[in-house]
Order: C-alpha cells, then sequence, then structure tokens
C-alpha cells in the first residue's frame, strides 16, 4: 500500500487513495487527511470504508457507471460505411452516354438527414445530430465537395484574376459597439 501510495507511474486516482489508507494507517484523523489531500473529509471516509470492505479493489473506480451506448461498434462502422458508398440517387454515367441513378428517389448525395434515414432503413434508430457526432469523431467527411468550382471540360476557362489593380481594396475598419467619450 505504502509503495502504490507514492507510486509515479500508477493512475493518479489510485495514488490518491492509497495515499489516504495510508495517511490513516499512520494515525492523521479524516479532516488532516482531506486538508492534505485537498479533498472533502466525504471523500476521504468514502475510500477508506470502501478499502475496508473491499481491500485493495476498494480503490479502483467501479466500472460501468454512465450511461450505455445505444448503438453499438458494429452499428457505428455500418453509418460510417455508408458515407464511403455512393449516395442511391446519385448521377452516373453509364456506358452509352446517358446519366442514370441506381434510385431516383434517393439522395444524390449525403446528408446528416439522409444518413439517418438510410440508418434508419437498415434498422438503427438514430438521429442526425448522432450521426454527426459519430462522423465527427471518427473525423469523417459526409460533404461532397462542390463540384462546380471545377470542370472536366477542357475549353473550360477558370476564375481569372480580380479587377484592375487601380481599383483599391475595401480598407476594413471596425465599428465600435457602444458610444466612447471620443463619439461627443
Amino acid at each position: 500500500m505504502r509503495r502504490l501510495s507514492r507510486a509515479r507511474k500508477a493512475p493518479r486516482d489510485l495514488v490518491l487513495r492509497a495515499r489516504m489508507v495510508d495517511l490513516s494507517w499512520s494515525g492523521q484523523q479524516v479532516p488532516a487527511i482531506a486538508d492534505e489531500l485537498r479533498c472533502s473529509p466525504k471523500t476521504v471516509r468514502r475510500w477508506l470504508h470502501r478499502f475496508n470492505r473491499l481491500g485493495l479493489d476498494g480503490l479502483e473506480d467501479l466500472g460501468g457507471q454512465g450511461r450505455k451506448r445505444r448503438i453499438t461498434e458494429a452499428e457505428r462502422s455500418r453509418i460510417i460505411g455508408l458515407v464511403k458508398q455512393s449516395p442511391p440517387g446519385r448521377l452516373t454515367v453509364q456506358a452509352d452516354g446517358e446519366l442514370e441513378a441506381e434510385d431516383e428517389s434517393g439522395p444524390p448525395e449525403w446528408t446528416l438527414d439522409a444518413l439517418a434515414a438510410e440508418a434508419g432503413r437498415l434498422g438503427i434508430e438514430i438521429g442526425r445530430s448522432q450521426v454527426r457526432r459519430i462522423l465527427l469523431a471518427e473525423g469523417v467527411r459526409w460533404r461532397r465537395t462542390r463540384s462546380w468550382t471545377r470542370s472536366k471540360d477542357a475549353d473550360f476557362e477558370g476564375k481569372r484574376q480580380g479587377s484592375s489593380s487601380s481599383t483599391p481594396a475595401r480598407p476594413t475598419v471596425r465599428q465600435s459597439s457602444a458610444p466612447t467619450s471620443s463619439d461627443r
């Protein structure tokens, strides 16, 4: 216990709790331990009681705390996999040069609403905000880049340089939100 209370490579909370037990063994009272460790006496009592009841295992955090996940990892992976697939309503060029969509009633590109609806069709009950959180956490982009900014046409000319250099740029002046004494 004493070695754990002085450990440098153990979890911080576990070391703090072991320190509480160590100080208690050395004869200090609960208020003095709380002052030394900068925590409340109630916290010290709780960890001492758990140690007395469960031993060293009582100083560990209890697992299973907090809200359980509503969707499984497999369902999360399926949602992420949807983004990698082409949306069912996206037009593709066929061999004969015609444009055709796999499902004309489907979305032409993935949006959060479209992804949530498709996940619902797959049997995954999820809202658009949760889809957004999952995709952001995984670093997955669901938005298509804007196709109108580039062209595959060889004759297409991109934007030229701005207007004449004799036209001065408009200066940015910060407007005050409240009148000051210099305004009077």
